[in-house]
């Protein structure tokens, strides 16, 4: 009997290069350090919150609603999303008024973190393809990035904050597809709360005590 783990005898395990494996030890950290990394734009709006990694969350499942609506690769629309702020773990979140006065090297700030993991190729060629937006996939994750912000706004906005309002009426004019501006709208007017305020069993809400109000 062989008493070696499975995972020895495996032919792609042991072809594996050992500094690759350590660059994408490396890149999975770094990954992480967007859950560190704030959304900076709130400060000016005055409340809310978020981290790059909770962005990039929203962002990549909206990509894949409105990938659906379109009739687009759902698969290529989620990754552009998913990967659309990589770089932030090494450059930080520039906001508009940053942006006014710095500017960074995302491209380079991706080659960097890619290098030496096998992953370079696939992850700039999606940055190129979200950058020069030519393609629908690619209008349809910039779309995304935006309601993100949308529906971040509107949240505010139902909790009382006015500026929250005025921004949201910018956000929806930066909109590129139809199916992104008519989700927006939508989403402009629908309560963030009627998800489960008004969902499909709220005769709870009629109850006090566990009984039902006469």
């Amino acid at each position: 009997m062989n008493d070696a783990h499975p995972e020895a005898q495996s032919p792609a395990l042991k072809n594996l290069d050992m500094d690759r494996l350590k660059r994408l030890a490396d890149f999975l950290f770094e990954v992480g350090m967007l859950r560190k990394t704030p959304r900076t734009g709130y400060q000016f709006l005055g409340t809310g919150s978020e981290n790059v990694a909770e962005h990039s969350f929203r962002t990549a499942v909206t990509g894949y609603v409105l990938a659906e609506m379109a009739g687009a690769d759902t698969a290529r629309t989620t990754l552009l999303c998913l990967f659309h702020d990589l770089h932030e773990a090494r450059t930080a979140d520039f906001n508009y008024v940053n942006r006014m006065y710095n500017s960074s090297d995302r491209t380079r700030a991706l080659r960097d973190a890619t290098a030496g993991t096998g992953l370079s190729e696939g992850i700039l060629s999606l940055w190129e393809e979200l950058e020069t937006t030519e393609s629908l996939e690619a209008q349809l994750a910039q779309d995304a990035d935006q309601i993100d912000f949308i529906l971040n706004l509107k949240e505010q906005a139902d909790l009382g904050n006015t500026y929250a309002t005025k921004w949201l009426e910018s956000a929806l004019q930066r909109l590129r597809t139809p199916q992104g501006k008519a989700l927006a709208e939508k989403i402009s007017t629908t309560d963030q709360s009627d998800w489960w305020f008004l969902g499909p069993d709220t005769s709870w809400w009629t109850r006090k005590n566990g009984k039902k109000k006469e």
